[in-house]
Formats: C-alpha cells, structure tokens, sequence
C-alpha cells in the first residue's frame, strides 16, 4: 500500500495554486473542473510521479474550526522535505513567505514552518545525517 494523494484544505484554490507553484516550486499534476473547484494536485519537480498533493476547497463546516485551532497553536498542517532548511528560509523569505518559526534543529532534524496564506502552517523538515 502506498499514498497516492493527500488533501491540503485551502482556503482558495487559485490563490493556493500560485503560491504552492510560482513560490514553493511544486508542479500542477492535474486540474480538472468540478463545478465550482477543481480537482486540483500538484507533486514536486523532483518525484513527478510521487505523491499528489490536493489542494482541496475548505468548505466544509469542520474545515475552519480545525484549520483556526491547528493555527492559533502553531501545528503545522502539513510537512514538506527540503535538502536544506537554511537556504528555503532564506529564498522564500526574500520571496516575501512569512514564517512563524524560524529554522531550528529537533534531534535529527532542522525545521522550519510557514504560513501557505492559504489558511495553513506547513513545515520544512531537513533530515540531518
């Protein structure tokens, strides 16, 4: 068994969709119409047939209970890998991305996280060696 999609909610689908391609770097895999969304996945440029990741419309009314408490505790909603947590700080921090915790090490990883500005924390993990 493996993962073939996982949901990210988000509070609009365009606006997700140009931070997580034109900031983050991620490459739109599918997008196909549903009324009014999309069914909308990107996966990485790097495992263009790993993962997909959906970006899927919060509307349903658990969505913006959850998505305000995992917030307003600082959970991150979803985590990312990165090959160097200092230098995506520094490329997207320039590129304007907020982050609520600046990198830091945790046992064998370094992490930092972010505000997707799409209702969402989302962390960068570095795997030390």
């Amino acid at each position: 068994m493996r993962i073939y999609v996982t949901s990210l909610m988000v509070d609009d689908q365009a606006q997700a969709l140009d931070f997580y391609t034109t900031i983050l770097g991620f490459e739109v895999k599918h997008d196909i119409p549903l009324g009014a969304h999309r069914w909308l996945t990107l996966v990485s440029k790097e495992q263009p047939d790993g993962t997909e990741l959906l970006l899927e419309p919060s509307e349903h009314p658990a969505a913006g209970p959850y998505r305000s408490a995992l917030v307003a505790d600082g959970i991150p909603l979803a985590s990312f890998q990165v090959d160097d947590v200092e230098a995506e700080h520094k490329r997207l921090s320039e590129a304007g991305v907020e982050f609520t915790q600046a990198p830091m090490e945790a046992g064998n990883v370094k992490m930092a996280v972010l505000d997707d500005t799409c209702g969402n924390l989302v962390q960068l993990i570095e795997i030390l060696e």
